[in-house]
This record gives structure tokens, C-alpha cells and sequence, in this order.
């Protein structure tokens, strides 16, 4: 088939078209059974088909039926398979930058020394994120002990909204948290191609872990031109962890922001750091920053295709079809009074 043949864009819906074959096995089985039921105490076998209506032209009318419903159902159902072919080029400019979206979702972003919570907080600073997007292609990695891809890099953002308000620590199987892991996984949802490029990770976190060499892991990432940026999310006083994990008799661990630690990992990363706060100016801050190295590397030419949608040639015959069926039924409603 040629690259721009005939094809269905949603072709799943042509499982639809068993329902005929089962139909039509359905009526002639319930025919059979019906034959071998008790219609014969009241009229000898032979002249049950007078009986019911199933002799000579009287059964045709119903055969002619379910045939015209038979092809109403085909084109309809071919209607919703999206048959196109055909397609016209467009070339569509958007900033040549990506993000990664690194969200913490241990035990400690329940803590409330935020209001509501860390957690509500971060996903609110995400929504922000996703709300005043330019055009940049966002990814979405939440982690603790295991980072978990919860979208790779898309221009979706509708979706990503979607998925905030399923994110929460009850996803989580053991405490603490694994930074140098989910950085590894956001790293693998931006494209490797970095000269042309923008790539950037954005962790929102309160910094609760204690794990080694984390710098030369964002050094790393550094030298593979991926900047990190940092939203804080928490205060200096911090909270007691609400962490059902904890043995009986264990005292509750308390959480502080790590700003320190935070503000180094950015400075190594060539990144922001922010403390998240309601307001929209971190996120507009961060936005521009990445658009500025976008702008670096130009804006990236985005050709896409645009098919010619055929759907339309198969709901035309399925009008006059179904008027049809309409005026048959009238007249059988008729004949019946």
C-alpha cells in the first residue's frame, strides 16, 4: 500500500462487523428451536411455515429487511473505522525545548507545614506548569523508592491534567525516596539529539533523602547538555512523616525542606531553584528560562500530516438507508392495527 492509501484510523471498530454473521446465525438458529418447540401441538409441521407468516413471499419481506439493516450496520461501522486517504503537509513552528517533571511522591509530601499538604501544593505548581505552557513537550515521571513514567515527553497537555489528581503516596510500596534513579528515568524520555535540542528536568521535591553522589549524577546530566531546575515545596520548621510503615514504638521522623541541598543540586545542574508558592511567578520564571534556551537553539520545524478524512462518503447511503427502514416500519405498524 502506498504511503498516503487507504487506511482506517481507528480500525478496532471493524470488529463491529461480526455482529451480522452472529445475527443472521441467530435468527436462523432461533427459527430451527422455534420449529422443534410446542407450535407443533397446534399445527402439523408442514403447515407451520403458513402459520408463522415463513412460506413462499411472506418470509421475504423480513429477509429484505435485515439485508438493507445489514448494510446500514456496514457503512456505519465503516464510518466510525475513520477511512482517509490523501494528506496534505503543514510545517508547524513550536520552541525546540523539552521538560521532564520530576514529582515526589514519598511519605513526607503529606506533611501539611504547607497548606493543604506538600503534595497538593506540588501538583498545583505542575497544573500551573501545564496551564501556561508555550508549546514546550512535557513529560511526567513521579517517584520515590522507584520512579514510575507516568507520560512520556507529549504536546498533550489535557491528558497530563488528567493524571495529576491520581498522584498521590498511597501509589507508594516502601518509604524514602530515590532521586538518582528517577533522574535516570527522566534523562531517557528527553530525545538524545541535544545540540538541537532543549532539554530540561524539573524536580519538585522537598529534598527528604540522603543519597550519595547526587552531584556527579547531575554533572552527568550536565555534560550531556540537560539543565535541572528545583521547585521546594515545604518549610525550615517541616512536620512529622505520616508513614505507616513504622514499626510500633519507633519515634515519627520529621521532615524539613533541604533548601541547601536543593539550591546546590540546581547550581550543578545550570538550573533554577524556587520555593513553590501559590503565586504563578515561579512557574513563569521557569517557563522563560527554558523558552530563552530555546530560543538558543531556534525554533524547531515540526512538519505534520493532515488526512483527508473520507467518513462522510459512507454516511451519506446510510441516511436514505435508514428511511427507509423508517417507511417499512410504518407501514408494518400500520398493518398490524
Amino acid at each position: 500500500m502506498p504511503e498516503s492509501g487507504f487506511h482506517f484510523d481507528q480500525p478496532l471498530w471493524l470488529w463491529a462487523l461480526l455482529v451480522i454473521p452472529l445475527v443472521w446465525l441467530w435468527l436462523r438458529y432461533s427459527k430451527t428451536i422455534r420449529r422443534r418447540g410446542k407450535e407443533t401441538l397446534y399445527a402439523d409441521e408442514q403447515l407451520l411455515p403458513w402459520l408463522l407468516g415463513e412460506a413462499g413471499g411472506q418470509a421475504r419481506p423480513y429477509r429484505g429487511i435485515l439485508t438493507v439493516w445489514s448494510l446500514t450496520w456496514l457503512l456505519m461501522v465503516m464510518a466510525m473505522a475513520g477511512p482517509r486517504w490523501d494528506y496534505e503537509r503543514i510545517s508547524a513552528f513550536r520552541p525546540a525545548a523539552e521538560l521532564a517533571v520530576l514529582l515526589d511522591i514519598s511519605a513526607s509530601m503529606n506533611i501539611r507545614d504547607v497548606r493543604p499538604s506538600r503534595l497538593a501544593r506540588a501538583r498545583q505548581e505542575v497544573q500551573d506548569l501545564l496551564r501556561l505552557n508555550p508549546g514546550i513537550r512535557i513529560g511526567l515521571v513521579a517517584f520515590a523508592t522507584v520512579a514510575h513514567v507516568i507520560s512520556p515527553v507529549t504536546e498533550d497537555m489535557e491528558t497530563l491534567k488528567r493524571t495529576l489528581p491520581s498522584l498521590s503516596t498511597d501509589l507508594v510500596a516502601l518509604p524514602g525516596s530515590r532521586l538518582g534513579n528517577a533522574l535516570d528515568k527522566a534523562a531517557l524520555l528527553l530525545h538524545e539529539d541535544g545540540n538541537k535540542m532543549a532539554r530540561h528536568i524539573l524536580l519538585i521535591t522537598d529534598g527528604d533523602f540522603d543519597e550519595p553522589k547526587l552531584l556527579e549524577k547531575v554533572d552527568e546530566l550536565r555534560g550531556r547538555n540537560i539543565h535541572l531546575h528545583i521547585l521546594g515545596v515545604g518549610t525550615d520548621g517541616g512536620g512529622l512523616v505520616p508513614d505507616r510503615y513504622l514499626p510500633p514504638g519507633t519515634r515519627t521522623p520529621v521532615s524539613r525542606l533541604n533548601e541547601e541541598e536543593l539550591k546546590t543540586l540546581a547550581q550543578h545542574g545550570d538550573g533554577l531553584y524556587q520555593l513553590a508558592d501559590y503565586q504563578q511567578d515561579d512557574t513563569r520564571k521557569l517557563l522563560d528560562n527554558i523558552l530563552a534556551d530555546a530560543e538558543q537553539q531556534q525554533f524547531k520545524e515540526m512538519p505534520t500530516r493532515v488526512w483527508n478524512e473520507r467518513f462522510y462518503l459512507f454516511l451519506i447511503p446510510v441516511i436514505f438507508l435508514v428511511l427507509y427502514l423508517f417507511g417499512r416500519s410504518n407501514r408494518f405498524s400500520r398493518r398490524l392495527s
